[in-house]
This record gives C-alpha cells, structure tokens and sequence, in this order.
C-alpha cells in the first residue's frame, strides 16, 4: 500500500496527488519518538510546516506546544504527524482523494508507532480516521475505537490548536482534551496509564 515510498516512518517520495506535488516545497513527516504513548495527527501542513518541514509549527505549533506544557509533557514527548504530507494550495482542507492517497502512509505510521492513543486535531482528522460526521468541540475529550489499518486503535477527538486563537471559547475545550490524553502517557515509568477505559 506505501508502495514502496517510505524509509521507516518518513515518506521519501511521493507522485500520488499532481497539484500538490506541484505546490509543494518538501513531503512533511512526522516528527518525535517512534515509540511514543501520544500521536496527534493533524490535517495537512500549513505553509511554515512546509517551509520547516515540520508539522504544527508557527502559531498553531505554538498554542499545541504551550498546551502540552499544561499538562506535562514536551513536544520531545509525543509524535506529530499529519493525514497528507503535502502542503494544498492556499492551505485549503485536503480533498478526500488526497486524504484517501496518503492513508496508507498513515496507517503505516500508526501501526508501527502503536501509541496508547491517537489524538486527532481538528474536523479533519477525526473524520478521516473515524470515518463518519464529527461534532469535534462536543466531542473533544472523547475516546472511542476504530479501526486502522485492519488494527483495533484508540483515538481521541480535540479540536485544532488554531481554533482557540480565533474563538477564546475553545481554549478550555483544548486544555480539557489534552488532559484526557496526558492520561494515556506515563512519563516516570513510561508506562501507559490506560486504567479502567
């Protein structure tokens, strides 16, 4: 299903999706441990994630970074990664064929990376991976299991960090679904904390 086009967990060439090949500077993977508890997956690189080569930089990196301090952890702590790895054109959404090229991609990341929990930031992500309408501010904070990759996978719905630089009422919605998902990591014993769920 990769085709043969990742090394690891990074994609190292991809001809999938013309115009985003042609809009991009760089394919974007994911960053941070390869055993992590934690993987949040966002929608697709913005333009500073394209120009880095890194996901959730700039102001959204920002506010995901700050929020992971709240509840404990550092960026180094979890991994980061994206449904497509290529910026769109105008930092519009992906389009379900492109989501549907990369899928593999990510079905791979996730599997080799077996984190305790899947965070999906924002509608996107939720949607792709969970496969169905996501109302992600009533959601946020919620886990439930799909499967991925032929494999039964927790996620956890959150809303995207720049939600909460456009409309403050989101900030505790984020700040509660982190929470939910530092439960997940144990960073003393790097143990997962999964108790009773």
């Amino acid at each position: 299903m990769t085709d043969g086009a990742m090394d690891g967990f990074d994609v190292t060439a991809c001809e999938r999706c013309p115009t985003l090949v042609e809009c991009r500077s760089r394919i974007v993977n994911g960053v941070g441990p390869t055993d992590a508890d934690l993987l949040f997956v966002g929608e697709a690189p913005g333009e500073s994630e394209d120009e880095q080569g890194e996901p959730f930089v700039g102001r959204s990196g920002d506010v995901l970074d700050d929020g992971l301090r709240d509840v404990g952890l550092d960026r180094g702590d979890v991994r980061i990664t994206n449904c497509v790895r290529c910026r769109p054109p105008d930092n519009r959404d992906p389009t379900d064929e492109e989501l549907g090229n990369c899928r593999g991609y990510l079905g791979t990341e996730i599997d080799r990376i077996d984190p305790a929990v899947v965070v999906t930031l924002g509608k996107v992500p939720a949607e792709h991976l969970l496969g169905r309408d996501v109302a992600v501010t009533g959601e946020a904070g919620d886990v439930v299991e799909a499967e991925i990759g032929g494999e039964r996978q927790r996620v956890l719905v959150c809303v995207h960090p720049a939600a909460t630089l456009y409309d403050s009422s989101q900030r505790d919605t984020f700040a509660s679904a982190l929470e939910r998902a530092a439960e997940f990591t144990d960073e003393t014993s790097g143990q997962s904390r999964i108790g009773d769920f």
